[in-house]
């Protein structure tokens, strides 16, 4: 399973070529699920994200798909899985938080996000749209604690328009260069690795801390 996520993820112009040839029109409620999914369920993470609306656009740029169709329903897609995390936390927030002690929902993973919050505050809704992981949480942990409804949907609007459309547009125009193209799971790679560079810092800089407060007498 793990094995061929990765394979999807890094050689995911290919494989999305792959399912509209097979799927046709039917490709926009797939990637529409995907996007849902990966921003409205808690235990769904791992699923590919920027990646993703990288290689859509570039799929829309050799014209099997349209770019501002696309841009409209994911977009939506981002927003309403974001309002459908919230309603989680909202009002299954407690009970989630109280058994997330393995598997896909990690209490760790809602703690990195937390410390998102006290470093961004209400932005972190639009900002966790570009950290994996935290994207997914964010507005879970909105929901279980003080923003109130408006606040969040403000951001989660603009937020989740301006992901989609960063990342798809990005791959409209520059997916299908010569060098981009040859090197696709190159660029994949290092989208992702600038997507949890963010996250990375912080917990290093977080454990840094930790370890001079730990070593003081």
């Amino acid at each position: 399973m793990i094995g061929y996520l990765v394979e999807f993820i890094m050689h995911s112009d290919k494989h999305l070529l792959a399912i509209f040839e097979r799927f046709g029109s039917w490709t926009y409620g797939i990637l529409f699920a995907i996007i849902f999914a990966e921003t409205g369920l808690v235990f769904t993470p791992f699923l590919p994200g920027d990646s993703l609306l990288f290689a859509v656009g570039a799929l829309a740029a050799i014209g099997s798909l349209d770019v501002w169709w696309v841009v409209a329903l994911l977009s939506v897609a981002a927003i309403l899985g974001d309002g459908a995390n919230y309603a989680v936390g909202k009002y299954l927030g407690h009970i989630i938080y109280a058994k997330a002690n393995g598997g896909l929902i990690k209490k760790d993973y809602i703690d990195k996000t937390h410390k998102f919050y006290e470093k961004y505050g209400s932005k972190t809704i639009v900002f966790a749209r570009f950290v994996p992981i935290v994207r997914t949480f964010a507005p879970f942990v909105a929901g279980v604690g003080t923003m109130g409804y408006l606040k969040f949907a403000t951001y989660n609007v603009v937020g989740g328009i301006v992901w989609v459309a960063l990342f798809v547009l990005g791959g409209y125009y520059f997916g299908n260069m010569p060098i981009v193209k040859k090197n696709f799971s190159v660029v994949i790679l290092g989208i992702i690795i600038v997507s949890i560079l963010p996250a990375f810092i912080e917990y290093a800089r977080h454990k840094l801390s930790k370890n001079k407060a730990a070593a003081k007498p």
